[in-house]
């Protein structure tokens, strides 16, 4: 009869915690995020962030992973006239968001990238140690933010030496 219970008591006990860890993958960390004041930037060709007009911002970040924040919002620039303006970034591949974060569809954005009816490009280096800022664009002026492991960040977290090549990595503040 005892191993029943404590099988019972197992078994609700992985239950409550497989059901703590799905909420806290999902929706724990995420919070909404405002429309920075400086607007959506990109680094221009000459190296400079300059930012582009946009409208229905939305954004979603947490604070406990640096590669969490996804954004969406329209802009009335044309596709040429940003690549002519713009760094743009070749291979970048968006990272899946939330299912609940319904404006950012990683394979579609990755779909459009594929077909060149999207184009991507260099919106921040380095926002946080080792991560660029990727801002994708469609021809029909949709577009999409994420955070992607850089050169110097997949070296430091897979624990590789990192090099002279990239900058020193802040002290930890704790």
């Amino acid at each position: 009869m005892s191993g029943k219970i404590i099988g019972i008591v197992i078994m609700i006990s992985a239950l409550i915690a497989g059901a703590a860890l799905y909420y806290l993958q999902i929706y724990g960390f995420y919070e909404e995020v405002d429309a920075p004041a400086e607007g959506v930037t990109m680094i221009s060709l000459a190296g400079l962030a300059e930012p582009i007009p946009t409208d229905s911002f939305e954004a979603i970040d947490a604070d406990s992973s640096p590669i969490r924040y996804r954004a969406c919002f329209t802009t009335p620039y044309s596709l040429a006239l940003m690549s002519e303006t713009f760094q743009l970034i070749e291979d970048a591949t968006p990272r899946n968001a939330p299912g609940w974060f319904d404006c950012f569809d990683a394979a579609d954005i990755a779909a459009e990238l594929d077909a060149g009816t999207a184009l991507s490009f260099l919106g921040a280096k380095n926002v946080h140690f080792g991560v660029d800022r990727i801002v994708a664009v469609t021809e029909d002026g949709r577009g999409y933010v994420w955070h992607e492991l850089n050169e110097c960040g997949e070296k430091a977290y897979d624990g590789t030496i990192v090099g002279e090549e990239c900058p020193d990595r802040p002290a930890s503040q704790d």
